[in-house]
């Protein structure tokens, strides 16, 4: 079994995400190493330490962390450094987005994926993304369905 690492500013946001792969994958091990000692938004490498530690603790193939924000990837280098090279060996880092990476990799590692393979679903490919393909690229509203009647949500 692969564990997840989720590593962020916001330990709120971190544990909803959590209770989401809950649900989504149920048994996959899930640590998450958010906010600071003092209870303000931002990130720990003590805190990440010991969720990256507890992952693998959980999970004998290994972990995949997961980051919100590029700023997170600092903390992160210095708590891997405190690892040793055997349990270094079993941590691979995402450059996947935090939600859909995170979605996607419990679903693999339910599925009993390897580390390398819960990794590879994590991070998006070049040119997919979560919209649709016939959505606009320029980011502007699709346009309407013909026939369907405003206010339809508002009943």
């Amino acid at each position: 079994m692969v564990a997840l690492v989720l590593v962020g500013h916001s330990p709120e946001l971190l544990r909803g995400l959590r209770a989401m792969l809950a649900q989504a994958a149920p048994g996959v091990p899930v640590g998450v190493a958010g906010g600071t000692d003092v209870g303000a938004l931002g990130t720990s490498a003590p805190r990440i330490l010991h969720a990256v530690r507890s992952a693998l603790a959980d999970a004998p193939d290994g972990a995949i962390v997961l980051l919100d924000l590029g700023s997170a990837a600092l903390a992160l280098e210095m708590a891997l450094d405190d690892l040793a090279p055997a349990e270094r060996a079993r941590v691979r880092v995402s450059r996947g987005a935090l939600v859909e990476g995170a979605v996607r990799a419990a679903v693999e590692a339910a599925g009993g994926a390897s580390l390398g393979g819960v990794l590879a679903a994590s991070e998006t490919p070049p040119g997919r993304d979560k919209l649709p393909d016939d959505w606009p690229a320029d980011g502007a509203a699709p346009p309407t369905v013909p026939g369907a009647p405003a206010g339809r949500l508002e009943r």
